[in-house]
């Protein structure tokens, strides 16, 4: 009879659905890393570059002017301070 229990990849038999399925032994791990990965993570990353990188150079743009501002906002006022003895 038909049982759950069949080894991995051998999965229940359900009326009217065909499955397919390729052993490990007939697959290669890696086959077209540099042929089609390498190029394709390229692609990937150019087309999302520049909707990436702006935001983040804006905030640091406005980060460092507001580290800059906030030093030169702390410092006490030399005039206040020309009369002193």
């Amino acid at each position: 009879g038909d049982t759950m229990g069949l080894h991995f990849g051998n999965l229940a038999r359900v009326r009217h659905v065909i499955t397919y399925s390729l052993s490990p032994f007939e697959q290669r791990a890696f086959p077209n890393v540099f042929s089609h990965g390498l190029p394709n993570i390229w692609r990937r990353f150019s087309s999302q570059v520049f909707k990436v990188v702006p935001p983040f150079v804006g905030a640091y743009l406005l980060y460092s002017w507001g580290m800059q501002e906030f030093e030169r906002l702390k410092r006490k006022n030399p005039a206040d301070y020309e009369n002193d003895q």
